[in-house]
């Protein structure tokens, strides 16, 4: 595997992340921004969970047409439009929803950012991610 994570002492333990990863692979796969969209272009639904488990199974798609895998990612970024806290509840549940389904062993460095909208209105959730492979 390409792809070492780290929790180093004198960090807060982090829930649901780790703090560093160290990748030693040889390609370097960025995917462009997946939000909750199915193939034809439809928003997946109106619900944070729906669109967070639909972005994910594009990220995965987007991944192995580059022969990568979750266990791949070095760093994934999450923007949430109009974010709240209340909403890291449906978001939690979606990515829980197809963690296991599109492979997610591991815990990566991942930053949560809010925005305050993302291309279209009625998208909620997008995924950036940046892997490497062997």
């Amino acid at each position: 595997m390409a792809i070492e994570t780290i929790n180093p002492d004198g960090l807060v333990e982090p829930e649901g992340y780790a703090h560093v990863s160290v990748a030693t692979g040889s390609r370097t796969v960025y995917v462009a921004g997946q939000v909750g969209q199915d193939a034809e272009g439809n928003v997946v639904g109106p619900d944070l969970a729906d669109q967070t488990a639909q972005a994910l199974k594009n990220v995965s798609t987007a991944l192995s047409a580059a022969g990568a895998t979750f266990d791949d990612v070095a760093k994934m970024t999450i923007y949430v439009a109009d974010w709240t806290p209340d909403k890291m509840e449906p978001l939690l549940e979606g990515f829980g929803r197809v963690a296991g389904e599109i492979g997610v062993t591991g815990l990566r460095p991942t930053t949560l950012v809010g925005v305050a909208a993302l291309a279209a209105p009625d998208l909620l959730v997008e995924f950036d991610v940046t892997a490497v492979v062997d």
